[in-house]
């Protein structure tokens, strides 16, 4: 007795649920897409070549301002020292911190002058980030009270000693 063999049946894949799922995902990622600016893109003046005295070129150097963060227990903070004069180490000294900087910038005389005043700051390696992060924003600005709520920027120019060597 022979079987009679037929013909395999076609078989036909619906497409429409696939096209669906990727559009859908080119939506999401089109809708979702945020353009960043470019990393690296800071704004570094470079001298002009010059035929002046290296003494004049020193002269126009900008003010330094050093904060060290010392860490205390368990990460927490323990003291703001400002250029090993001014201590602040209570409740308030991110407030402090920022009065400090402010009249300081304020005793200068010039407004643009916070715009060429570097601050560096040096943090003990065991300290935790929100300290720091908190201390970005008490050197960088205020916000002035008021119905319109403005920030007034204080320092601007920030960078961090290399702490890498001493671990722990």
């Amino acid at each position: 007795m022979r079987l009679a063999v037929s013909d395999p049946e076609e078989i036909k894949i619906n497409m429409t649920a696939m096209i669906d799922i990727v559009f859908q995902l080119l939506v999401f990622f089109i809708m979702t897409f945020k353009v960043v600016t470019m990393e690296g893109d800071f704004n570094i003046r470079m001298p002009l070549a010059t035929t002046e005295n290296v003494e004049d070129m020193e002269s126009e150097l900008p003010e330094l301002i050093i904060v060290k963060l010392r860490a205390g227990e368990n990460g927490n903070i323990n003291s703001i020292v400002v250029d090993d004069i001014e201590t602040f180490a209570d409740e308030t000294m991110f407030l402090d911190l920022t009065n400090h900087i402010e009249s300081r910038i304020a005793g200068e005389g010039d407004p643009e002058n916070s715009l060429q005043t570097e601050l560096e700051f040096d943090i003990d390696y065991g300290l935790k980030y929100q300290y720091t992060v908190q201390a970005i924003e008490a050197v960088s600005g205020r916000v002035v009270p008021g119905p319109e709520r403005s920030v007034k920027k204080l320092i601007e120019k920030i960078k961090f000693k290399d702490n890498t060597s001493q671990g722990g």
